[in-house]
């Protein structure tokens, strides 16, 4: 029973950073110019469609949570 709260607090405390984080990230979107348009991001802007395609973006993004999961499992 102890054990399943130890993880619950683990998950709790994971998720509030996490939240955190993103609460900063938007509070900051505006003034951090390269966010959001990293080079190798595709976006093709015509007269009647516009595609956007986050390669780089997902890429970091990845690696990020890969790197956040890496650090709270040990």
């Amino acid at each position: 029973m102890q054990y399943e709260f130890h993880q619950i607090g683990k998950i709790l405390i994971f998720t509030g950073i996490i939240v955190l984080i993103l609460g900063v990230v938007f509070l900051l979107a505006d003034k951090i110019p390269w966010l959001g348009k990293p080079p190798g991001d595709i976006h093709i802007k015509r007269e009647k469609f516009t595609v956007y395609i986050p390669i780089v973006s997902s890429i970091l993004l990845s690696l990020l949570i890969s790197l956040l999961l890496y650090f709270f499992k040990k």
